[in-house]
């Protein structure tokens, strides 16, 4: 009886692990022919299929369909906030199925972009990480961007130099150092260090398609510090392959004329400063002592036309108009 009864509930097994691929793939069918409503009633099917079914073959199946469903109501009919339990109900009762991975960065999609919910965002992508999947790069530096947004600046430094040392062949570690010393550069003690973010980047990456980012950012900063002739340096050069050269060119003259503005005799324009350019007028000296002590132009004529001892005298000016003594 009990070789009967075992070898019977093998045969229901297979039955229903063979109905549960059947929907399953008549599920996939529907989503293929953009009818969503089908899909998801062949999706119930392979639950119903599989409800007691623990095996391996039937968590699988189960996971399947809820991943399935999931996306249905996410992609297809944007039912967010059914796909958001539909997902969480797969991560609760298949937490290492492999469609649980996939379906753990769909509801940090759905929730980041739909929901703007980014921390619960970041919670499932860090879930995805102890999984330690192919992308494992991507979803950090995800995750490192995700505490940037919602502020936590200091969280996403960490983020960000965990990355760079786990994944130092990744194609994302300049992004990693760049978004680094963005943080860092938003902690006003951290200043220093956000620099030599940057400067790493540029050394390390010189080819990287953020460097002209880098050499701008990096310019604030020394701008910021007061070095602005360091900083328009450091303008100029990402000047060669800024995608935005108006925006950098805007921060060259802003600081060109506040050095103009702050420098004594406008140090900032050497021309200027010794004025090699601006014409040179000689102060008029007074013609004579009259006009000096604000005699008229006849009265210094006049002057002009004494002697040396007459001109010493007062009242002698008009001295050659008189006879002379005893004519």
């Amino acid at each position: 009886m009990r070789r009967a009864a075992l070898a019977i509930a093998l045969v229901l097994a297979g039955c229903s692990k063979s109905t549960a691929n059947t929907h399953l793939e008549l599920a996939r069918d529907a989503v293929f022919k953009h009818q969503p409503q089908r899909a998801l009633e062949e999706y119930r099917l392979v639950l119903d299929a599989v409800e007691h079914d623990e095996s391996p073959e039937g968590v699988l199946a189960r996971a399947r369909a809820l991943r399935g469903a999931g996306d249905v109501y996410y992609l297809e009919l944007r039912e967010y906030r059914r796909a958001v339990e539909v997902y969480r109900e797969l991560t609760t009762l298949c937490p290492e199925a492999p469609p649980t991975l996939e379906g753990r960065i769909r509801l940090a999609d759905l929730l980041e972009h739909e929901l703007r919910d980014l921390r619960g965002a970041i919670a499932e992508l860090t879930a995805a990480l102890a999984r330690n999947p192919p992308q494992s790069a991507e979803l950090a530096y995800r995750v490192s961007r995700l505490y940037f947004e919602i502020g936590d600046y200091q969280q996403c430094e960490l983020e960000t130099a965990s990355l760079a040392r786990k994944y130092e062949t990744s194609p994302l570690v300049d992004d990693a150092l760049f978004l680094r010393g963005q943080a860092l550069a938003m902690i006003d003690e951290r200043h220093a260090d956000a620099m030599r973010a940057f400067q790493e980047l540029l050394e390390r990456f010189p080819d990287s398609e953020l460097q002209p980012h880098a050499l701008f950012e990096l310019g604030k900063l020394k701008a910021d510090a007061g070095d602005g002739e360091k900083a328009i340096g450091l303008w100029i050069a990402a000047l060669k392959k800024h995608p935005d050269p108006g925006v950098v060119q805007t921060f060259i003259s802003r600081v060109r004329r506040h050095l103009r503005n702050t420098t004594p005799e406008e140090v900032g324009e050497r021309a200027k400063a010794f004025d090699r350019d601006v014409p040179q007028v000689a102060a008029r000296l007074p013609k004579s002592s009259i006009e000096a002590v604000g005699g008229s132009a006849d009265e210094a004529a006049r002057e002009a036309r004494m002697s040396p001892e007459a001109a010493a005298h007062p009242g002698a000016k008009d001295a050659k108009a008189l006879p002379e003594s005893g004519q």
